[in-house]
């Protein structure tokens, strides 16, 4: 690829002649400021913090989309680019809210920290303040108006990441608003809740739906008995929250900070994680053997689930018919679990902790109560948890590591795994290879699934079958591949999708920021993780083996339909507008 030499801030830099005024300047080492700029997702130099001085420019360019050109001189700190910032952010804030101090976004706001860089201690200008209400309809995503810079980070991601276009401006001018069609709340729109639009906002106009002061009550309640679940993810990324390396693994002292908050059981989701192999493993296998529908889909992730129920209702039968190791976790602590530890379910609060927004809509699904009373009772995102720990007072990088509670704290690495893209087919095929042929895999680590490329196949030989698997990740790879499906050129038997870009690991309750490099370093902290389990395959689990014993009987027999399984709803694209 041919390329230039520019100067900026009297270095010298080659690069490809493709290649951005920003892209030149990251080379060279020198940061330059950005605020509405996503690599690859939002590149449109719209709000104008990134400018830059061009000799023989007319006027100031926006660094993130303004091309490198040969011999270009480019100054990124004159008086005049530092007085343009300044400016703008002055002005950005002139009609934003004042209340960081009580702001979920504070300390980790872009805005807040652009302002701090630039070294803003005043504000010059009085502007108009927005009068959108604040949306609360959903229980997984509040918007927020009123902290709206207008960056379209969020509409972006939902379009081009996720193909999903549940938001975008709407209005002109100054009463410009981010919103669902017609300005319809969250809750009517085909929208998968799915929450990487709060992963990139770079304020709080989109946040996670809190939920740590009704986790606090259940916790001060003495005629509570208050359990915890904790999803695979959780563990390679709570620690961020506490200055660790993405993808350093937590796991020991997580369930340490989880016991001095009060709860009175901690335990592993992974448990359940390992069930869902088994129940999954034996559907798929049945559907082979029996011409059931296929190819069968996984339906572990609530955003996938939402998103195919708006956008491809005909295509639900795909579907396998498991609850989600969240939910599955959640019908066992009110049977299973409240049988063995002698409590009446009514009084169990069932709290999980996820990587997820959309978790938070699932355990509000009517159909979720299996066990006679809700199955899961409260979902908190990774990053709710490190604000409860931070608001306990934890010294959590000096806290010991602790082990997860029996009955539900012995997993595998196979469960493990379910927290990255290809983790899920890959603990499958685990199971599903070695219970079809009853013999012991060489080599259980199946490479071809893993990795951040956008849609994977395989071919696996299971007792004299090619088995085809194919995994996506994100909701616009989906689509891809149920495009596929639905012109019928999928011939493939077994189809994992996870709703967020590199599965749970990059879902939208996770530690800000999250990008690819981030994600590629908790599916590393991931796969460290399986490497170090005694067990590595979900039937191996002795844990779950005994509760088919004692409890449910056998996979897919008829106590783990009723508890473990469930149904879908075919939901419209459009809001109502009768409203």
């Amino acid at each position: 690829m041919a390329t230039v030499t520019l100067t900026i801030d009297n270095q010298k830099v080659e690069i490809e002649e493709s290649a951005t005024i920003l892209d030149a300047a990251k080379k060279a080492g020198i940061k330059i400021p950005t605020l509405c700029y996503l690599e690859d997702i939002n590149e449109i130099g719209a709000c104008r913090v990134c400018v830059v001085e061009v000799r023989g420019a007319k006027a100031l360019q926006a660094a993130c989309v303004a091309p490198v050109a040969n011999g270009m001189i480019v100054s990124t700190n004159s008086p005049a680019v530092r007085s343009s910032r300044r400016l703008t952010v002055e002005l950005l804030l002139s009609n934003h809210p004042t209340d960081c101090l009580v702001c979920p976004r504070n300390l980790n706001c872009e805005l807040q920290a652009l302002a701090e860089n630039l070294g803003i201690r005043e504000v010059r200008f009085e502007g108009a303040k927005p009068s959108w209400p604040v949306d609360e309809s959903t229980p997984s995503i509040v918007r927020n108006p009123a902290k709206c810079v207008l960056c379209r980070r969020c509409v972006a991601v939902c379009e081009k990441v996720q193909g999903v276009k549940a938001i975008a401006p709407i209005e002109r001018g100054f009463d410009t608003v981010i919103a669902p069609a017609f300005g319809h709340e969250m809750i009517d729109a085909a929208c998968a809740l799915c929450g990487q639009c709060t992963l990139v906002c770079p304020t709080a106009a989109l946040t996670e739906h809190d939920s740590t002061a009704q986790t606090w009550a259940a916790l001060a309640d003495p005629k509570k008995h208050v359990i915890v679940q904790t999803a695979p993810a959780t563990r390679v990324a709570v620690g961020e929250m506490f200055g660790y390396e993405p993808g350093t693994i937590v796991t020991g002292k997580m369930v340490a900070a989880l016991r001095r908050l009060g709860f009175d059981r901690v335990f592993d989701t992974d448990f359940t994680a390992d069930l869902t192999i088994m129940e999954e493993g034996t559907e798929l296998l049945e559907r082979v053997s029996h011409g059931g529908v296929l190819p069968m889909i996984t339906s572990c992730s609530p955003g996938w689930i939402k998103f195919i129920e708006h956008y491809y209702p005909h295509l639900l039968p795909h579907l396998s018919t498991c609850k989600s190791p969240q939910q599955m976790f959640g019908a066992l602590a009110k049977t299973y679990y409240a049988e063995k530890a002698g409590i009446n379910p009514k009084d169990i609060v069932s709290v999980s902790i996820m990587p997820c927004t959309a978790k938070k809509f699932e355990l509000t699904r009517p159909e979720m109560e299996d066990s006679g009373f809700r199955d899961v009772d409260i979902v908190l995102t990774t990053r709710e948890l490190g604000r409860m720990f931070k608001q306990a007072g934890l010294d959590f990088t000096n806290l010991p590591e602790e082990p997860y509670d029996d009955p539900f704290g012995i997993t595998t690495g196979a469960a493990v795994i379910f927290g990255a893209t290809g983790g899920v087919m890959e603990a499958a095929l685990r199971t599903a290879y070695e219970v079809k042929t009853g013999k012991t895999l060489g080599n259980i680590n199946f490479t071809g699934v893993r990795g951040l490329e956008g849609v994977k196949e395989a071919t696996v030989p299971v007792d004299g079958i090619d088995v085809k698997v194919a995994v996506a990740h994100g909701l616009g790879n989906a689509r891809k591949l149920l495009d596929k499906l639905a012109a019928g050129q999928a011939d493939h038997h077994f189809i994992e999708i996870m709703c967020c870009p590199g599965g749970c690991i990059g879902g939208g309750g996770q530690p800000i920021p999250t990008n690819t490099e981030i994600r590629q370093k908790r599916i590393n902290g991931i796969y460290a993780a399986d490497e170090r389990m005694a067990i590595r395959k979900s039937h191996e689990n002795p844990a779950v083996q005994a509760l088919y014993k004692e409890f449910l009987g056998q996979p897919l027999g008829h106590k783990s339909h009723e508890l473990l399984h469930t149904h879908y709803t075919p939901r419209g694209k459009y809001p109502k507008t009768d409203k």
